[in-house]
Formats: C-alpha cells, sequence, structure tokens
C-alpha cells in the first residue's frame, strides 16, 4: 500500500491532535474510513517526536491488529508519554515538537546478512534473550555501513555490539514509507 499525500497529512495532524488531546480530553482526531479506506487497514507504525533535530521520542509497533489510522494515534500518546528514555512531553513543549511517522511493510526474514539494504531496510532481532528495532532512517542518520547498523541492533536489543559477528542472529527487515512535518504546524494550519 502506497499512502497519498493527503493520507499522510491526516496521519500527521492526527498523531499531533492525539498528543494534544493528552492536555485537552476533547480534542481526539477522527476519521471516516469510508472516504480513506487505507487508514482502515492493519499496518505497522512507529511515531517518532523530534525537538531541536534530537530525538524526544518514539514508540510503534512492529504489526498492529487495529486500523492503521488507530495505530498511529495511540503511538503518538505513547512516543509523548512512554518511551523509557525521557520524561513524558509537558504542554510547553508541543509547539517544539515536530512528527515523523513511519508505515511499517510485513517484516521478511533474512538469510544472509547481506540482503540488508542500508537505507532501505529497518530492522528487526527476534533472540530469547533479546529483541529490538531500529527503523530504515537510523542508518542514513547515523551513517552507518552494514557493519554499524548490525552492531546498533545489537546494542539496541542489550547485547554486544559485535555478537552479530560470532552467533547468527535471528533477524527480519521491513521497509517504511518515512513522512513528517515540513514545518510544525499548528492545529489550526498555521507555521509556526
Amino acid at each position: 500500500m502506497r499512502l497519498t499525500q493527503s493520507e499522510k497529512g491526516i496521519l500527521l495532524l492526527s498523531a499531533r491532535e492525539s498528543i494534544y488531546s493528552l492536555f485537552d480530553e476533547q480534542r481526539n482526531p477522527s476519521i471516516n474510513y469510508k472516504v480513506f479506506p487505507n487508514l482502515s487497514q492493519n499496518y505497522g507504525a512507529f511515531v517518532t517526536l523530534l525537538q531541536d533535530h534530537h530525538l524526544r521520542g518514539c514508540i510503534g509497533y512492529i504489526y498492529s491488529d487495529q486500523p492503521l489510522f488507530e495505530t498511529v494515534c495511540h503511538a503518538a500518546k505513547l512516543a509523548a508519554t512512554e518511551d523509557p528514555r525521557f520524561p513524558p512531553i509537558e504542554e510547553y513543549e508541543l509547539k517544539k515538537i515536530m512528527i515523523e511517522i513511519s508505515v511499517l511493510s510485513l517484516p521478511q526474514s533474512v538469510k544472509d546478512y547481506n540482503e540488508i539494504q542500508v537505507g532501505v531496510h529497518g530492522i528487526i532481532l527476534e533472540e530469547p534473550d533479546a529483541h529490538g528495532v531500529l527503523l530504515p532512517q537510523v542508518a542514513v542518520e547515523q551513517k552507518w555501513n552494514l557493519e554499524d547498523f548490525l552492531s546498533g541492533i545489537c546494542v539496541k536489543s542489550g547485547l554486544e555490539a559485535n555478537t552479530w559477528r560470532y552467533r547468527y542472529l535471528n533477524l527480519s527487515t521491513f521497509t517504511a514509507q518515512v513522512f513528517a512535518e515540513e514545518k510544525h504546524r499548528n492545529v489550526t494550519g498555521e507555521a509556526s
């Protein structure tokens, strides 16, 4: 599924509205799935919050049994309040936050590390003693090559960085449609 610009805009605005609803319960977003049927399909998604180009929260789902619209709205609230790396976002921060959304494809098992295309694939590590996810854009932002990306998923999952060198890991890849607010817009659509 490829999202249209309108659908991406709806998801970005709805993610922002969902975060605003943490402070004003009357601002819960809604959608007409008959008009936007793509947003009723079940896809995994991550919502990343940035403040001054620095990570301020990121939470999402690899798989979801909810419509994409609901998944994004829920992930936005969790990214704002439940990312264990950061304190919950306070209301005064809302105008400083930029939102990025990643809508995920279904994961595919990796049989050979060389199947991983840096900048195209995100990776999922699923081992009995470790779990982790890195979105495709992380490798690009960090200027990582394949070895760096493999080390990065190991560290993110709580393993030694070079674990992938001596133990073949259970990895899957996915692609993502990644889109972000061009410029923060308040809920009336005015640039700030």
